[in-house]
């Protein structure tokens, strides 16, 4: 009974706050209210054979599967929901999407064999700026279904680069050029990779990303994101 009062007593004045439309939450609701769960704009690409992101790598990096989780527009909810994983410290609700991207991925045959999950690695300056790697935090709520390994440092950035909003698909490929590296290679060599990443656009970082992994360490790659921006 105490316990429950003193929580009570807490939320009372530090309520909880939904990360997709920024209301405060009703008891018994978890990091989304019941309202932005319904209207969660879910892609279904898991279902879809070549579907837009496989079809974004056609050509351009040989990947074994690809999908994201919801689609991305501006000025709606799912920009919220990235915005505040990313700059509000909301780690936990990048793992309660994971998970749920974990759920839709934990059928698909084509990774029934995948040993490792990767997220994206931040580069150390933009880290110690930020506190925390969102799509680590993402691959943490996937790993909670995969149960595989996750493998934060096996790759890292050693380029820092400036933001990809508003380049063009060719400015975006250059500036992340050579921007990674193997750094735990018997992690990693000869493994099926199952690339995480919180947003997927044109593409360029997470290809770059999955040429070094192919490249340097003989790995079969998949990507998985939280979000695609549509067109």
């Amino acid at each position: 009974m105490i316990p429950t009062i003193v929580h009570d007593f807490y939320k009372l004045f530090y309520p909880a706050i939904c990360g997709g439309c920024d209301t405060t939450l009703a008891k018994g609701e978890q990091q989304l209210c019941f309202h932005c769960r319904l209207a969660l704009p879910f892609t279904q690409f898991e279902k879809i054979q070549n579907n837009p992101v496989e079809q974004l790598f056609f050509g351009r990096v040989p990947i074994e599967f690809g999908t994201a989780l919801l689609y991305f527009s501006k000025a709606e909810m799912v920009q919220q929901i990235m915005h505040n994983i990313k700059y509000n410290d909301k780690k936990d609700l990048a793992q309660l999407l994971g998970k749920i991207l974990g759920e839709r991925l934990q059928n698909i045959a084509s990774l029934h064999d995948v040993t490792a999950i990767v997220p994206v690695p931040l580069h150390e300056r933009k880290l110690r700026m930020r506190g925390y790697n969102q799509s680590e935090c993402l691959a943490e709520g996937v790993n909670e279904i995969l149960k595989v390994d996750i493998v934060v440092n096996g790759i890292q950035r050693i380029k820092h680069t400036d933001s990809q909003t508003n380049k063009s698909m060719i400015e975006r490929w250059e500036n992340v050029k050579d921007a990674f590296e193997i750094k735990q290679i018997e992690k990693l060599k000869n493994k099926h990779i199952l690339l995480v990443d919180d947003v997927l656009t044109t593409g360029a970082t997470l290809e770059a990303c999955a040429l070094t992994l192919i490249e340097k360490a003989n790995c079969k790659v998949s990507i998985a994101t939280l979000a695609f921006v549509a067109d």
